[in-house]
């Protein structure tokens, strides 16, 4: 165990910049609470101003020469990242039932739509092709190229500490971009892990850098003017900040921001397949996601389905993550209020 202040705990987490972790120098540390036991398991550092400006120039640099290695190196790195991601499905699947709470069925899950992306990213050899258009007027050709823009960053919620931060950076980097990432700080740990698998799969250091903090630091990628695109998954009110903040420095903004799904139950559907669906929305991740549904319309007959909803949901499990119950605790306790 770790100690600072007084308290215990097992992890200082750090920032990943030029291929190595490197501990921050902050003065401002955040505790990482367990879900299960809401014991303090970690502390995250609160980045300052100087460490991220020099991740910023790290990523900088680390673009001047990948924008020019081929699309088809880029691919093989992310053939070798997607083979580590499978086998190691299983840890990360841990790590994510430790720090985040979910069942392990769910967390595998988490992981599986992660690489599904890395998966996605190793097709670049046709997508990242231009486009020609011949006599497009008399004497007129078109020719376009699809070319890296430069630095660009991600901020990621908590609810899917594995899967949306893989949505973001596999993408960016065979597209010829670098990228720095800032993990929500109370899941911290699948990142690390994850990086640590790119890093072997051979992509070169400053590719991906991390940087651990709260709103500062999001302040500090919204600002920099060295960074040329910021993508964001989370709250309405966080996303509506980082889109005005990062769009007036003339960055490119995309801010996948909260939602809750409706049902809407038509008296013809499968009894038994729709109840089913419908308690797996409503409670899978004891509703900590964006896919959730909050409303159900049940259209005619299907009214009369109440009572079976709500036996079928005094059937669900409720423990810890490691016993892969229906429904595990909630990240955090201020979550309930």
């Amino acid at each position: 165990m770790l100690q600072q202040a007084g308290r215990n705990f097992s992890r200082e987490y750090k920032n990943y910049i030029g291929g190595k972790w490197v501990q921050s120098q902050a003065k401002v540390w955040t505790d990482q609470i367990c879900p299960l036991t809401q014991d303090v398991i970690g502390v995250v550092p609160e980045t300052t101003e100087a460490e991220f400006n020099a991740v910023v120039q790290n990523s900088a640099d680390a673009f001047k020469t990948w924008k020019y290695v081929p699309v088809s190196q880029k691919v093989r790195y992310m053939l070798n990242f997607e083979k580590l991601l499978k086998q190691h499905h299983d840890e990360l699947a841990s790590a994510i039932v430790w720090e985040h709470g979910k069942s392990h069925a769910d967390a595998k899950g988490d992981v599986f739509r992660g690489y599904e992306i890395a998966e996605h990213a190793c097709s670049f050899n046709s997508l990242l092709q231009g486009e020609t258009l011949a006599n497009v007027a008399k004497d007129v050709d078109i020719t376009s190229f699809r070319t890296p823009i430069g630095v660009c960053a991600g901020i990621t919620p908590y609810n899917f500490p594995a899967m949306v931060p893989l949505w973001m950076y596999p993408m960016a980097i065979t597209a010829g971009n670098t990228f720095l990432i800032k993990p929500s700080e109370r899941v911290p740990y699948t990142t690390e892990l994850i990086i640590d698998l790119l890093q072997e799969s051979g992509v070169p250091a400053g590719v991906v850098n991390c940087v651990q903090g709260g709103k500062p630091v999001v302040d500090y990628i919204c600002d920099h003017k060295d960074i040329r695109a910021v993508s964001f998954v989370g709250a309405n009110g966080p996303g509506e900040y980082i889109y005005k903040r990062a769009s007036a420095t003339g960055k490119r903004a995309q801010v996948n921001m909260g939602a809750k799904n409706h049902a809407i139950v038509c008296n013809d559907a499968d009894k038994e397949d729709t109840i089913n669906a419908l308690i797996g929305a409503c409670f899978g991740s004891a509703g900590q996601r964006c896919m959730a549904i909050s409303v159900v319309v049940l259209v005619g007959d299907a009214e009369e389905w109440v009572p079976a909803i709500v036996e079928k949901a005094k059937t669900l499990t409720i423990g810890p993550g490691s016993e892969n119950p229906d429904i595990g605790p909630t990240n955090n306790k201020a979550l309930l209020q």
